[in-house]
């Protein structure tokens, strides 16, 4: 075994499975691994480095928009005098790779798109005074220029690579653990929004590939026995329920569930297309555990999703939330109320979609603009027709061609940022308080007390909804109005106090109905 330990610097704050399984691999091969919370801050990062004096250091770059972020980190660790070999890792890097070197000079390396092998090639390499530069699946620059190695295939067998190293787990809910996992990798589909499919059809290998589904049993039987988790977050980009093969899958999962004696001690959640929700099968999931589904519902518009190469109506959308609430299933989603195609028109459209679906409370309220990420179709096309905005390397954008909609675009986005993107807004604590009403439902003795107060969930949370939307709903009038006057400051700014006010009102109310679920459970 190495003297020197392998350290990698990733996001924590749920578990990074990326990182997870290149430090399983390393483990297998009799690697010693220093896993370090990206989040803890530079100071403590080198300090940590500075305790076990690395062989290699593996940096994961999960969000685009964190570039900055790490470059800061790794020009800070340089400068500190720390000089093990630096690698990165992830989709952005993947994707955008002369990008990531030219930020990051500090880099040495990047190991592109699915990185166990290539980063335990790097491990073993710099570990016996080998030559490096010649591994698959690394970029890296030479006299100036970047080099990149001929692409690793993707690894056919996800089933051969060792159960992800798992930190301690620290969420729950009510007592019980929450564990993330995955049934496979890769996406078929092509959404214009979404690099995945990017990402992985560039190396050689089927682009989706499908564990077992007794592995998959097995790994949450002992997540189950071995550290307590009850709760499970498939991470899936497409969980496998589509077609002949998806229910079959799905069907021998959950027979699987039943056979080890979990299907009634454990809560697990997928993601899927609204196109693929079939309600014999989703019973049955139910049944095994099933009890969140997140769906990518993204527009509730025909317009908007031929944008967005879904292949799919907003009626199916609308059908498919449906067919969740009657049977008891409950729902998230991603909408992107904002993208280039946006009109007043539309904004009216989806705003009144949203109310349909979640007018009743069933979930929260929640919308975004669509952003070109780096290899997208949306990023190609914006860029084709010279409406792509580069502010710097990793920081795209767009304008909308309608100065009035920017203008609301940035009032809502400013005006709602708590309600939608604060730890404790509007939307966090409402799908908090939904979780602890299914955990409680599930792994406590059943009490009226606890459907009294799903009742009052339900409740407070259509009466959020509905005011969020009726706000929304009297801005994009305002902002449409020819009207200047429509739009004078006194009355944005009374708007925006009334929102916050509101905000602070709901805010207070979902924090009081978890605590008396709490109360229910203890």
């Amino acid at each position: 075994m190495p003297s020197k330990p392998i350290a990698l610097i990733s996001f924590q704050e749920q578990d990074n499975l990326g990182v997870g399984y290149i430090a399983s691999l390393l483990l297998q091969n009799k690697y010693s691994v220093r896993i370090i919370d990206f989040r803890v801050g530079k100071e403590k990062v080198l300090e940590e480095l500075r305790k076990v004096d690395p062989l290699l250091v593996g940096f994961s770059l999960i969000f685009q928009y964190h570039l900055y972020d790490f470059a800061e980190l790794i020009e800070y660790l340089r400068v500190c005098g720390v000089k093990a070999h630096f690698c990165i890792g992830g989709h952005y890097p993947s994707l955008r790779r002369d990008e990531v070197l030219q930020v990051i000079p500090g880099i040495d390396s990047i190991a592109l798109f699915e990185g166990e092998h290539t980063f335990l090639e790097l491990a073993r390499s710099i570990h016996e005074g080998r030559e490096w530069r010649e591994i698959r699946g690394l970029a890296y620059r030479r006299n100036g220029s970047m080099v990149v190695n001929p692409l690793r295939a993707l690894e056919e067998d996800l089933d051969n690579l060792p159960p992800p190293v798992r930190n301690p787990t620290r969420q729950s809910i009510l007592g019980k653990k929450i564990a993330t996992i995955i049934a496979g990798r890769g996406c078929l589909y092509n959404c214009s929004f979404c690099s995945i499919r990017q990402f992985y059809s560039s190396p050689p290998g089927r682009v989706k590939r499908i564990r077992r589904p007794e592995m998959v049993a097995r790994e949450i039987e002992l997540l189950h026995k071995e550290m307590d988790c009850s709760i499970f977050m498939f991470q899936d980009d497409d969980f496998p329920v589509a077609k002949k093969s998806g229910r079959e899958w799905a069907t021998r999962f959950c027979s699987e569930l039943r056979n080890r004696g979990l299907h009634d001690r454990i809560l697990w959640k997928i993601s899927c297309r609204c196109d693929e929700i079939e309600p014999s099968l989703f019973r049955m999931m139910k049944d095994s555990g099933l009890w969140l589904v997140y769906l990518g519902i993204e527009s509730g518009t025909d317009t908007g999703l031929r944008l967005m190469n879904k292949h799919l109506s907003a009626e199916t959308n609308l059908h498919a939330v449906h067919l969740l609430k009657r049977l008891g299933i409950n729902y998230e989603y991603g909408f992107m109320l904002f993208d280039p195609s946006t009109t007043f028109q539309s904004v009216k459209e989806n705003l009144d979609f949203l109310e349909k679906i979640c007018g009743d409370g069933s979930a929260p309220v929640t919308f975004c603009k669509m952003l070109p990420y780096a290899g997208t179709p949306i990023e190609r096309e914006l860029k084709r027709s010279g409406r792509l905005k580069v502010l710097r390397p990793g920081y795209e954008d767009y304008d909308f061609g309608d100065e009035s909609i920017d203008d609301l675009y940035r009032f809502v986005s400013d005006c709602f940022n708590d309600w939608i993107a604060s730890h404790e807004g509007v939307l966090n604590l409402s799908k908090w308080v939904k979780y602890h009403i299914s955990v409680k439902k599930r792994c406590y003795p059943a009490t009226s007390a606890v459907d009294e107060v799903a009742d009052e969930v339900a409740r407070a949370v259509s009466v959020s909804n509905l005011y969020l939307l009726g706000r929304l709903k009297v801005l994009a009038d305002l902002f449409c109005s020819t009207n200047d006057g429509e739009r004078d400051p006194e009355r944005l700014l009374a708007i925006r106090k009334d929102v916050a006010a509101t905000h602070a009102q709901f805010q207070a109310r979902l924090k009081g109905l978890i605590r008396d679920v709490k109360g229910l459970a203890a």
